[in-house]
């Protein structure tokens, strides 16, 4: 009898904006194009499209397109171009509500035929849009506790058959097999029940987002997959100890929660090829914005008008972390980076990269650092960068990918019809199914 082969690495790539721009030659290029990338990556077997979202415009600039389109409805979209890749809505959960999540959600793994999953995140930004302050990072992930486990419960109630389909194509629903989950608790009062057909997947695949000490202890008691910002080897090793430590106190079963990272990677040919990108991609940088967006990454209070560029940072400068409201994860990152004793160019240049993971290498050296947290068991699912983009698609493609697949890294197809089977979770079982009341 063969023994089971390990789970492989899961591979995400970001979900492709479908809006109109101004100077399209028609309204319907820009979902054209996202329909082309979508299926672009599925037929590289990605398991998955992830979209990052803010619920603002940022006046600095700061954060690139995120947040121009609604994930859920752009996922919506884009599974009627597809059949089999994940599909992963960035959610917040200081701004929604979970019984009207539960409902888009049930509905999108409805239209997708069992491919949805949500991103639970608590938001840094964006308060300015629903009337009232940004509450703290222990309230943001009190609630987002609570918020999870009202939209499970919500998906869990509900009897399999609830809902029929008649011989004339019709469906039937037998109210008496749709259950009330009556929650009441500190942030939400939901009764339920979910009025939505049960899921295909059960439930959606639930990622979370989060690495200060609030976040990792809600994705280790609820999550599925834990999205987190490693920027090094020891770091990663650190985290990955640590979530499992608190996953196995909250009586997760072997293996959960999975570890996401983002790889931020520079594909090139050849040692000169990566040496131009490079230094390419750094006479880009604008200095004077790279500032802003230093300051942003280390929590948005600190003037950097005028420092030097080739000196560290003065002491006095770096923000004591309990303090900070936003990103606290972040925050700890960059002051780690600080204490080191970086220059302030060196300290711009990574704030490009936002805290991610960042290698620049050939196919093969690229493939090698995947390897190496893969094998060490501190690596689950990455999300790779370059699609889409015409300096890089090409090296993803026919370099990074055939690599991987080469060394029994990634899947060769699918493996199943929906998400779940897809990641390689562990089934849902009653241990799994949670009471919100």
């Amino acid at each position: 009898m063969a023994l089971p082969r390990p789970r492989r690495l899961k591979t995400l790539v970001g979900a492709p904006t479908l809006v109109t721009a101004a100077n399209d030659a028609d309204p319907g290029h820009g979902l054209r194009r996202a329909v082309a990338l979508a299926r672009k990556a599925e037929a590289e077997r990605i398991t998955g499209l992830f979209t990052a979202d803010l619920l603002q415009i940022d006046p600095a600039g700061l954060a690139g397109t995120a947040g121009v389109q609604e994930p859920l409805i752009a996922l919506a979209a884009l599974s009627q171009a597809t059949s089999r890749i994940g599909l992963v809505a960035t959610v917040s959960t200081t701004f929604q509500h979970p019984f009207n999540l539960a409902r888009q959600l049930a509905t999108l793994d409805h239209v997708s035929g069992g491919r949805a999953a949500w991103n639970a995140v608590t938001s840094s930004v964006g308060e300015e849009n629903f009337g009232g302050s940004l509450p703290d990072p222990e309230t943001r992930y009190d609630r987002a506790a609570e918020f999870i486990a009202i939209v499970n419960a919500l998906f869990d109630a509900n009897a399999r058959d609830a809902v029929a389909r008649k011989a004339s194509g019709a469906i039937s629903v037998d109210p008496a097999k749709f259950h009330r989950i009556d929650h009441r608790g500190r942030h939400f009062t939901v009764a339920g029940p979910l009025n939505v057909a049960p899921l295909p997947q059960g439930r959606p695949v639930q990622f979370q987002a989060g690495q200060s000490e609030a976040g990792v202890s809600v994705g280790a008691a609820l999550a599925e997959v834990v999205y987190t910002s490693q920027p090094s080897f020891e770091g990663a090793v650190a985290f990955a100890a640590e979530l499992r430590r608190r996953a196995a106190a909250s009586g997760r079963g072997p293996g959960l929660p999975f570890i996401m990272n983002s790889f931020h990677c520079l594909i090139g040919e050849s040692e000169a090829d990566i040496g131009r990108r490079l230094a390419e991609k750094h006479a880009r940088i604008d200095y004077d914005q790279g500032r802003l967006k230093l300051a942003d990454m280390l929590g948005g209070e600190i003037d950097l008008t005028g420092l030097p560029l080739d000196a560290p940072l003065p002491a006095s400068l770096l923000p004591e972390v309990t303090r900070i409201n936003r990103r606290r994860g972040r925050v700890e990152i960059f002051r780690r980076y600080a204490e080191q004793g970086l220059p302030l160019r060196r300290l711009i240049i990574e704030a490009q990269e936002t805290g991610h993971w960042s290698v620049a290498g050939t196919p093969e050296q690229l493939a090698d650092a995947l390897e190496e947290r893969y094998r060490a068991g501190i690596l689950d699912v990455v999300t790779l960068h370059g699609l889409g983009n015409p300096d890089q698609e090409d090296l993803l493609i026919n370099g990074l990918l055939p690599e991987l697949r080469r060394r029994g890294l990634i899947d060769t197809d699918y493996l199943g019809a929906d998400f779940r089977s897809n990641l390689e979770l562990p089934p849902l079982t009653g241990a799994d199914r949670v009471s919100a009341a």
